[in-house]
């Protein structure tokens, strides 16, 4: 099976600008859509799950590397904390993502959990 990707480099570009606009969107998106868009992002299988492979994957690529000598231990290094960073955001965001997907199921207009403020919580002790 031949690979139908022609220019990866040029998939990454896409990809970055794909994700630019997503962005645009998320920014004026009506609160229903904007959890949608979300909860794509943030799923198991979303766009934050899947950049932090690719980090990984480019995190084995500079390991490779850095032991051959063509790149300093330290991008090897930077590349594995930030994928670890990433998939621990993503461990993080897991707990919420049931949150957001409820906003997608009622209308705009139903009332949150109340959520206190760090400000009121230390005026109360």
């Amino acid at each position: 099976m031949t690979d139908p990707t022609p220019d990866p480099v040029l998939l990454a570009r896409h990809i970055a600008q794909q994700i630019c606009r997503l962005t645009d969107h998320l920014a004026v998106a009506p609160p229903r859509q904007a959890a949608q868009i979300l909860g794509h992002v943030l799923a198991p299988d979303g766009v934050l799950d899947r950049m932090t492979g690719l980090v990984a994957a480019g995190s084995r690529f500079a390991k490779d590397r850095a032991t051959s000598g063509a790149l300093p231990p330290e991008v090897w290094l930077a590349l594995g904390r930030a994928s670890n960073d990433l998939d621990a955001i993503c461990g993080d965001l897991a707990e919420h993502t049931e949150d957001i997907h409820r906003l997608t199921q009622t209308p705009a207009t139903a009332t949150a959990r109340p959520v206190a403020s760090a400000l009121v919580a230390r005026r109360h002790r």
